[in-house]
């Protein structure tokens, strides 16, 4: 059962039912088109990561943007997009059973899917079943560049592998994927741009074994909303990968930049349901609290909590968000700060945007103080 529509379009902003994922199209727009500009200044394909936002009208409103196509984590997300009309899908993610190569075959009869894979095991696997279906799957190496995570190191191993992937002829080898997820996060924009720098020396020490193989690597890429300017002016990376630039989150927000970074365009509207005053205060001020309805149901919390934005009218100075049960949230209202009244709303920040967007079937898409669009979360809950 999917949850009822929060609003409609057209309604005013203080008729969103809470809790609801709301997005700033201004703030959107903005992003959107300031990463296209970007990437054309830098001379690489840009990709984003459907990860972010797992929806159908971002992805066609990226693409629309300049976007080649956008990336995904898993298999049953390429197939959610690839139904939705997406046209060109890189899962980022190695497959690894029958079960979810029969998914990437499926998704390839609707759309250009690309996989990687980091073990000779799985060559075998997908030139069968790309053979069986009639189609030819393109692949491409992960390479760990320093994450740490899934991928096979720059060496002898990974030119043989390119050679079997070569040698199938229901394969395509389609170059290199090569992400640093950790670097992404690193605060210090000097440390970052240094891890950064070492990542894109292992993706180029893969590239220059693979052609002294006589080896083409058509593409390599990777990067992320941290470090996709360093990628991308390497000369090395064809393609970036950034997700979460057209939203943004708290934990993007307590990175060092060295420019303005991308606006904050994702929130998570919440309302007040209860209020207490602690002390000898005023009967509306604090030192007090309100109980709003998004907690760990409505919020991830992997990178703290989320942050409360000055959006409102009055700015909500003197509140912190505290802590969180299932279906509430804590809020902290400083000594002599007004207490919120029942009813009213909060924007929280979250911590981390990709897997709270994923705790929603619908983004409620506003310009102002209206709600103009209702976007479904296409690819919700595909884990798969």
């Amino acid at each position: 059962m999917s949850q009822p529509l929060p609003a409609r379009a057209g309604d005013p902003v203080t008729a969103i039912d809470t809790p609801a994922l709301v997005l700033d199209l201004d703030a959107f727009e903005a992003n959107l088109l300031r990463m296209a500009d970007t990437a054309h200044r830098l001379g690489v394909a840009l990709r984003p990561h459907a990860k972010s936002h797992k929806c159908a009208e971002i992805a066609r409103r990226q693409i629309a943007a300049g976007a080649v196509g956008v990336c995904v984590q898993k298999v049953s997300e390429a197939e959610a997009l690839a139904a939705a009309g997406i046209g060109d899908i890189l899962i980022c993610n190695e497959l690894v059973t029958p079960h979810k190569v029969d998914a990437l075959v499926r998704a390839s009869r609707h759309a250009r899917v690309t996989s990687c894979i980091d073990d000779p095991a799985m060559v075998d696997l997908h030139a069968r079943l790309a053979a069986e279906a009639g189609i030819v799957l393109p692949l491409l190496i992960e390479v760990d560049v320093g994450h740490g995570r899934c991928g096979i190191a720059p060496g002898a191993a990974l030119v043989e592998l390119a050679r079997r992937i070569v040698a199938a002829p229901s394969l395509t080898f389609a170059g290199l994927h090569a992400y640093h997820g950790r670097a992404q996060h690193i605060r210090s924009v000097a440390e970052r741009r240094a891890t950064t720098r070492a990542a894109v020396e292992r993706a180029a020490q893969a590239r220059d074994l693979l052609t002294a193989a006589g080896i083409a690597c058509p593409v390599i890429t990777g990067a992320g909303t941290g470090s996709f300017e360093v990628e991308g002016a390497s000369g090395v990376y064809t393609e970036i990968q950034p997700g979460s630039y057209i939203f943004m989150d708290a934990d993007y927000q307590r990175n060092e930049w060295a420019d303005t970074p991308f606006r904050q365009s994702l929130f998570v509207l919440a309302g007040v349901m209860s209020r207490t005053v602690r002390g000898p205060g005023k009967p509306d001020t604090g030192p007090g609290q309100a109980i709003v309805d998004a907690g760990l149901k409505a919020l991830a919390f992997d990178s703290g909590g989320p942050e409360i934005t000055r959006r409102t009218d009055p700015p909500r100075d003197g509140l912190a968000y505290t802590g969180a049960s299932d279906e509430h949230g804590t809020i902290t209202v400083a000594d002599g700060m007004p207490i919120p009244r029942l009813g009213d709303r909060l924007w929280l920040i979250p911590g981390h945007c990709d897997p709270t967007v994923n705790l929603y079937d619908w983004i409620v898409a506003v310009r102002g103080d209206r709600v103009e669009d209702i976007w479904p979360v296409t690819a919700r809950g595909c884990l798969g």
